[in-house]
């Protein structure tokens, strides 16, 4: 196997780093690409992307020379379409592609809205998980305190975690005995921080990046993810697996995987007094949140396989094959 792009062992600068992405720096370096590839003669090409069309200039580089590629996409964004100029080429690289992965029904539907075609070749995708995958014991605590953990990037354009301090700084939730910790780190870190001294929050905290996420879950009652934007959130299948639930919006595949009242609690839109009506849901509801969590779990280990990893790779090797079979 081998991987284009810079090592990630080197300490290339995160700005350099973001620039690569860019699709103006992708057209630059297609020649090298397109070298390299014709050197490799590579059995199947596997473009991954973070959005639906941040990969297109490879995507148009592989389908023109007649590589054999498939195209995953981490996400796709309802109010971020691809500029007028791209949409032909988008839509030709991915009905082209021999697979295109998505990690949501709400993606891929929205992706072909934004093509303007239906996507035959396409199919979902689960991304592997980074919890042991046994269910948690609850966490009871003798104060009677909620814990409620946000586990994201601190980046509130995409996460909205600003929503949820907003929310906070309402005042029936000061006088609750509930907190919330935002896991995580990101380019908003201290305007996040900044933003809860503002509202003078003492109900919040930012412990970081939690290596292991199992800890998360031992000690706190439920997620809360009031996403902007989202594909899947790997958050709230990891959270659903250890026996916890979802206080989640309506973005990308949440509700895809979460039955509101029963295995969670979904607000109809990324904006505080949605927020806000949903939390109140889900307060009310408090007394049942162990059977709510353990129902949530029960759900998620029916959509999600064991290994999404095993599974992804074997349909990989299986693109390779029928090509090499076919040649």
């Amino acid at each position: 196997m081998h991987r284009i792009g810079l090592p990630a062992a080197l300490p290339f600068p995160a700005a350099l780093l973001r620039l690569t992405a860019k699709g103006p720096a992708q057209r630059a370096i297609l020649p090298l690409v397109r070298a390299y590839l014709a050197k490799l003669e590579p059995d199947l090409v596997v473009i991954s992307q973070g959005t639906n069309f941040d990969g297109i200039a490879y995507i148009d580089l592989c389908r023109s020379a007649g590589r054999p590629y498939v195209v995953i996409s981490q996400k796709a964004i309802d109010h971020l379409w691809p500029p007028d100029r791209d949409r032909s080429m988008m839509r030709a690289g991915l009905q082209a592609a021999m697979r295109c992965y998505f990690v949501s029904q709400h993606n891929l539907r929205l992706t072909e809205s934004q093509i303007a075609a239906t996507l035959a070749n396409a199919e979902i995708a689960h991304n592997p998980f980074l919890v042991s995958g046994n269910a948690l014991p609850w966490p009871h605590a003798e104060d009677g305190a909620i814990r409620l953990a946000c586990v994201a990037r601190l980046e509130t354009g995409e996460k909205g975690q600003d929503i949820l301090l907003h929310v906070l700084a309402r005042q029936s939730w000061r006088a609750r005995n509930l907190s919330v910790s935002f896991f995580g780190a990101g380019v908003n870190r201290e305007a996040l921080r900044g933003l809860a001294g503002y509202l003078s929050l003492g109900n919040v905290a930012f412990p970081g990046f939690a290596d292991d996420v199992d800890s998360i879950w031992r000690t706190h009652h439920a997620l809360v993810l009031p996403s902007r934007s989202e594909g899947l959130p790997l958050a709230l299948v990891e959270a659903m697996l250890c026996g916890r639930f979802g206080i989640v919006t309506a973005e990308g595949g949440s509700a895809e995987i979460v039955e509101d009242g029963r295995t969670g609690f979904i607000a109809s839109a990324a904006q505080i007094d949605a927020v806000d009506r949903t939390l109140e849901r889900a307060w009310a509801a408090r007394s049942d949140w162990e059977s709510i969590g353990k129902a949530a779990r029960e759900a998620v280990t029916r959509m999600i396989p064991k290994d999404p990893l095993a599974l992804f790779a074997e349909k990989l090797i299986g693109h390779a094959g029928s090509r090499l079979a076919a040649s």
